[in-house]
């Protein structure tokens, strides 16, 4: 065969190939238009999602920064801010927190000085005025700050500001400073900490009053930057340190320097657990994606091809060459894509931006953001590329190789061998039975098998989705996500007790029984009891291979080392360690996880039994090594009532007058029990504490006692939690009070309730059923659309044979419904399939979730394909009908003289 390389001619007849097949051109437009809707639309909400859930993370987080580096003297700041790593980076001088007393004790509110740099990144900028003055006694505050003071946000406005210097050490102490305010920003709820920003005069006049105890954060700086990419932050950061000489992994050592990596950055977060089964889940859903493309994309192109085949096999006698062929269906496919691309590209835009917000608002704490990024545009236009290119590659193949004589004699029907007739009239019975409506439905369907297969399974593909997506949303198993976050319908403390990493320390934070009493006369309160937590000095005795154990993650091995020369150690060589006790009456009793063992000993003063408390991970299991003690175990407590201290190098003891000017000195102190009581208990289980009754920290080995035998041996009761439930019906109520209560009567305390975390929950659920389900009808739509397709292009190609059976007798009526018939079983099969499907993905998905997340319960449920069978039945009984009456408009004869 002649090889004709005339590029021009080619593309002359590509065209009007493409002009002359308008009906294929309009089906094929919107097959690429709708594919290309799916991808924008999913690009669009993915980022969209992703753009809010990073907004809502940063400031979550507290900052848009990639990195910050911690607890710097200020020539650090000069030495590493200089790194070529970093594009840019601000700088902040702690002075301290407000004060603890009303109003400030429920409100994280943080004073320093940042440079204007820093302040942007904290999404600080002020709505009215500006940034604090050099040489002045101006400050910047946020609304909620303003609010507390009881000042009206107007600049000029002055203020009195009490501050905590060197907060949460024994040097503690407040100051209190009067400024004008100069700006003022809307505070924002999602962002944990408030801010006032001072000039860098005020806060070097402040931070001067600081003691110099090394656990202080007044006087510290920070560093943040922004670096090339957020894929690798902690890599970078880590660089930058050893360019200058420091690390971040042993801290204690002289050259340390911490580290902290904004989490709020998914492409941190990517990179941080880019496992194997991360980068198989995200490529199994780009291939999804694609497949579901090129379901409508294929079937299209080879309806095209098999109706063209006769052109093309007239082509092929005149010397055209496959591979020009080929280049011919690609260039179609091409010009299509210039017009369905375009308009895909807009109405995913648009779908995927009005659904967006829908999504967004069952997100709690997520700022809506509707990306506008180039991205979606790229990322879809060439998905969309490569799904027609791959679409249209077979269809190429088959018109390319067909021969001038079989393309004369090719139908749209498959090859099959026929079946030999045996026994007694069967073949007379076949032809009886070939001849009924259902059987020739059904024949119908298997003439060109691959365009069947591809028309159910992409209406398939969407029931699975919708399967797959309600099997996800129900799986979401509250009980479980509950058990986790808070065992009891209501939890009241002091206010600071809830303020993170706070805990409970002091009598001063006690839950007197007057807020008890105040509680218990609502009524509706079912069950409730007593947390007691520790506020004495209480010391527990461990080897040292515990010892170093438990304190070796955070501290270098000469840092440990001297700890454990200065530690106290009993006649068996034990050291001396703190311990944390809780004391619970019965009902918190009853909500421990138990492990190993049995609780009723606790319920005896008498028995000197305690449970060891373990720690648990995300998914709610037990951290095997996170408790030395096991069940049968004896653990010695010594409850010290005076401590004597003492120089550490040479043992003199100091008058206890001393001691302050001791600690003023410089030289290393240490201290031991000098009156104290020794008691031994049996541990009689092993147990998990829920979030919502443990001490909100950890720092120390624990253990419950009963709460009659913890004020005995303890010789205090202070209640850190009052914990309680109430009856069905009666929780809005006792949610109402105690909104009131802690806000007007006894605003020293404050409430955590179960509500609080079921709207949590639910809303997490439904973001997930909204996603899936709006993916779903996209896929849906392509369905359909595929559907319509294959039964209009059948109808079509088929017209001239429709004439021949109305000419031998068969009447309209009857055409109709064999037509109905072939839509109900396309209907039916597609359903079958996604039960198949259902049931056989279910339990994998299942499995995959229930690693993911924790409180994942698989559940099958038949609900969508029961729903979805009327929808798809009338789909089936529908189409072909509408299709039918457009093209039966010409007479019989009139379509009998037309070419098949």
């Amino acid at each position: 065969m002649l090889n004709v390389p005339n590029k021009r001619c080619i593309r002359r007849l590509s065209d009007r190939s493409l002009k002359a097949a308008k009906t294929r051109n309009i089906i094929a437009v919107i097959a690429i238009a709708l594919t290309t809707v799916l991808f924008t639309s999913l690009f669009t909400i993915a980022m969209s999602i992703n753009d809010s859930f990073q907004q809502g993370n940063f400031r979550q987080a507290g900052g848009d920064n990639h990195g910050t580096f911690k607890d710097l003297t200020e020539a650090q700041v000069a030495e590493l801010r200089d790194d070529p790593l970093i594009q840019e980076s601000g700088t902040r001088l702690m002075v301290g927190m407000t004060s603890d007393d009303p109003p400030f004790n429920k409100s994280h509110i943080e004073v320093s000085y940042m440079d204007p740099t820093q302040a942007k990144h904290y999404f600080i900028e002020p709505v009215e005025g500006r940034l604090p003055a050099e040489g002045t006694d101006e400050a910047a505050a946020d609304t909620r700050v303003l609010s507390l003071l009881g000042v009206e946000p107007k600049i000029g406005a002055r203020f009195t500001l009490p501050i905590a210097i060197d907060g949460n050490t024994e040097d503690a102490h407040v100051v209190e400073r009067t400024f004008t305010l100069c700006g003022w920003w809307e505070y924002d709820s999602a962002i944990t900490a408030s801010h006032v920003l001072l000039p860098r005069s005020a806060a070097d006049e402040l931070c001067a009053l600081s003691t110099g105890n090394p656990y202080t954060a007044t006087g510290t700086w920070s560093l943040d930057v922004m670096l090339a990419s957020s894929l690798h932050i902690r890599e970078d950061l880590t660089q930058i340190l050893a360019n200058h000489g420091y690390q971040c992994e042993n801290a204690g050592e002289e050259d340390y320097i911490g580290i902290g990596v904004n989490w709020g950055y998914s492409g941190a977060q990517l990179a941080a657990q880019a496992d194997p089964m991360t980068v198989i889940a995200i490529a199994a859903m780009l291939a999804l994606i694609i497949f579901t493309g090129y379901l409508i994309i294929y079937n299209v192109f080879q309806i095209s091809v098999t109706g063209d085949i006769r052109f093309y096999g007239l082509l092929k006698t005149i010397g055209t060459t496959g591979r020009q062929i080929r280049r011919m269906i690609r260039r179609q496919a091409y010009l299509l894509s210039l017009v369905g691309i375009p308009i895909g590209l807009a109405g995913g835009y648009f779908v995927g931006a009005g659904l967006v917000p829908v999504v967004i608002s069952r997100l709690d704490g997520m700022h809506e953001t509707v990306s506008l990024s180039p991205l979606i545009f790229v990322f879809a236009t060439v998905f969309s590329l490569i799904t027609v290119r791959i679409s249209c590659r077979k269809p190429g193949k088959m018109a390319a190789r067909v021969s001038p004589v079989e393309a004369v004699r090719y139908t749209d029907a498959s090859a099959k061998k026929p079946k030999k007739a045996t026994g007694r009239h069967t073949a007379a019975k076949r032809a009886a039975y070939g001849a009924r409506l259902p059987r020739m439905a059904w024949m119908n369907l298997g003439r060109s098998r691959g365009k069947t297969v591809v028309t159910v399974l992409s209406l398939a593909l969407a029931v699975v989705l919708m399967q797959l997506t309600y099997t996800f949303a129900i799986g979401f198993d509250m009980d479980k996500y509950l058990s986790s976050k808070s065992a009891v319908d209501f939890v009241v403390g002091d206010a600071a007790y809830f303020q993170t990493g706070a805990g409970f320390t002091s009598t001063d934070e006690a839950v007197p029984e007057n807020v008890i009493a105040d509680i218990g006369a609502q009524g509706g309160v079912t069950d409730a009891g007593r947390i007691y937590g520790k506020v004495s000095n209480v010391q527990e005795f461990v080897t040292e291979d515990w010892f170093r154990q438990s304190w070796g993650q955070w501290n270098s091995p000469e840092t440990l080392d001297l700890m454990v020369a200065d530690e106290e150690r009993d006649e068996n060589g034990l050291l001396a360690d703190r311990v944390q006790l809780y004391g619970m009456e019965d009902f918190p009793l009853s909500k421990l996880e138990v492990l190993e063992g049995d609780l009723s000993a606790l319920a005896d003063p008498t028995a000197n039994a305690v449970a060891a408390v373990y720690m648990s991970d995300d998914y709610g299991d037990a951290q095997e090594g996170s408790n030395w003690a096991k069940v049968g175990d004896k653990v010695r407590l010594r409850y010290v009532e005076e401590l004597e201290y003492f120089y550490s190098d040479t043992g003199e003891i100091i008058p206890p007058e001393q001691v302050d000017a001791a600690y003023d000195s410089g030289r290393g102190i240490s201290s031991r029990a000098k009156t104290y009581r020794d008691a031994e208990y049996t541990v009689v289980a092993a147990v998990l504490v829920p979030h919502s009754l443990d001490y909100r920290y950890y720092g120390a080995d624990e253990f419950v006692m009963g709460a009659e035998q913890f004020k005995r041996d303890t010789q205090t009761s202070s209640v850190m939690t009052y914990v309680f439930d109430v009856a069905d019906g009666t929780d809005g109520s006792m949610e109402a009070f105690l909104k009131d209560y802690t806000e007007n009567v006894q605003p020293l305390f404050d409430y955590e309730s179960k509500a609080t975390y079921q709207a949590e929950f639910d809303s997490f659920r439904t973001m997930f059923l909204t996603l899936g389900l709006a993916l779903s009808l996209i896929i849906g739509l392509v369905g359909a659309l595929n559907f319509l397709n294959a039964v209009l292009t059948g109808i079509i190609t088929r017209r001239h044979e429709f004439a021949v059976l109305q000419a031998i007798g068969m009447t309209g009526k009857q055409l109709k419904r064999m037509l109905m018939l072939e839509g109900l079983y396309y209907a039916l099969l597609a359903l079958a399939l996604s039960l198949a499907l259902s049931v056989t993905l279910g339990p994998l998905v299942g499995a995959g979730c229930s690693t993911v997340f924790w409180f994942f319960t698989y559940k099958f449920s038949i609900l969508p394909l029961v729903l979805l069978l009327p929808v798809f039945a009338a789909l089936g009984l529908l189409i072909p009908l509408a299709t039918y009456r457009s093209t039966a408009r010409l007479s019989v004869v009139e379509r009998l003289r037309t070419d098949e």
